[in-house]
């Protein structure tokens, strides 16, 4: 009878120390928890100050007068532009359109069995 007795109170204090793993891990998990809300708080608000420095650092007032401080730009006048009758004349064309490819007939001249695409595949013996 007392071998049962100490076996029960063995039990009872086993199950305890058990429970009180438990209560232990789980405060330390909600602690942590809490340490990672307070940390994506904590970015989130240093995101937002970033976000506003940079929506003051590109207004378009602020680079306005930056680059007229700092580059040696002039405004575009509409004079500037020239009418489509002043352009220069369009290269001329090497290859006519009837001629076969060059490129392609040095490559076969090279080696006949490659087909680049551009001439037509040779017909294979029926």
């Amino acid at each position: 009878m007392r071998i049962v007795h100490f076996l029960v109170i063995g039990m009872l204090v086993f199950a305890a120390a058990y429970v009180y793993r438990i209560k232990m891990e789980s405060t330390f998990r909600t602690e942590r928890v809490l340490r990672l809300h307070a940390e994506v708080r904590q970015q989130r608000e240093a995101i937002a100050a970033l976000r506003s420095e940079w929506a003051k650092l590109d207004a378009p007032m602020r680079l306005q007068g930056l680059a007229e401080r700092h580059l040696k730009l002039k405004p575009i006048d509409a004079r500037q532009y020239d009418s489509l009758k002043n352009l220069p004349e369009r290269p001329p064309s090497f290859a006519n359109p009837g001629d076969p490819d060059p490129i392609a007939a040095m490559i076969e001249t090279i080696d006949p069995d490659i087909i680049t695409g551009s001439l037509p595949a040779p017909e294979a013996p029926r």
